[in-house]
């Protein structure tokens, strides 16, 4: 039986007390048993913010010849920081030899004590038993992206415009401190002005614009149809995707 260096809130909640970790155990196992696939919220992106809590869900799939007997709880890892899942996992039989082992998370950014220094790549440790007595841990069975939440607003001026005339088109790109638990500017970042004229389904993207050092995005279009507007950050490793509410112009 392995030894948790990990540490599991008192609460239910994942532990995030921002506690320092020592190395991680190497990887073993004995027998056939394999992890095939490891999602984390979907789509391996957890976002957090400031004011609320998200609860996120961590699945492994995993194979042996006999069947998967169970998991323990998934141990996850950020830069510097470790901790561990919530309760065992609850396993869904796919196949007699494949299940896919499910647990959630819940992460209160008031609460848990987040560090701005905890975003970016982390890691699933996963240890799996099968129904023969084999089993399998991987320190890095998978990763995920683990971001502070961004926010980007639009509004196109002057509203109405006449056709042909200059369209000036502001916004500011903030992002989530973990710390003060507010929204500052993120500077430094391309985010795309998108436009969509009215009738028509598809964004085209007319512009990339960069933030400035207080946030601000600000450039101009001429003003061609009616149609909507809006701000697009792609994110990055430590910075979630977001996209603005579109701001609607009337040319005439």
């Amino acid at each position: 039986m392995r030894t948790r260096v990990l540490v599991a809130a008192a609460t239910g909640a994942l532990a995030l007390t921002a506690l320092a970790v020592p190395a991680a155990q190497a990887d073993g196992g004995s027998g056939d048993t394999r992890i095939t696939k490891v999602v984390v919220d979907g789509d391996n992106k957890v976002t957090i913010g400031t004011g609320s809590a998200k609860t996120f869900s961590v699945s492994v799939t995993a194979t042996d010849d006999s069947g998967i007997l169970g998991a323990e709880s998934f141990d996850l890892r950020g830069p510097g920081y470790g901790y561990e899942s919530t309760g065992r996992p609850t396993c869904k039989k796919v196949s007699a030899t494949t299940s896919t082992c499910t647990a959630s998370v819940k992460i209160d950014p008031r609460t848990d004590y987040l560090d701005n220094a905890m975003a970016g790549t982390w890691y699933v440790g996963v240890w799996i038993d099968a129904k023969d007595g084999d089993y399998l841990w991987k320190d890095k069975a998978g990763s995920f992206k683990f971001q502070r939440g961004s926010a980007v607003t639009t509004n196109a001026s002057p509203e109405p415009v006449k056709k042909g005339r200059t369209l000036t088109v502001t916004g500011k790109l903030s992002r989530a401190n973990w710390e003060t638990l507010k929204y500052g500017a993120y500077s430094g970042q391309s985010v795309q002005l998108q436009y969509l004229k009215k009738g028509t389904k598809a964004y085209t993207v007319l512009k990339t614009v960069k933030s400035s050092s207080t946030g601000s995005l600000s450039t101009t279009v001429k003003a061609g149809a009616d149609g909507y507007y809006r701000y697009v950050f792609a994110g990055n490793s430590a910075s979630g995707a977001i996209t603005s509410v579109s701001d609607f112009v009337d040319v005439k």
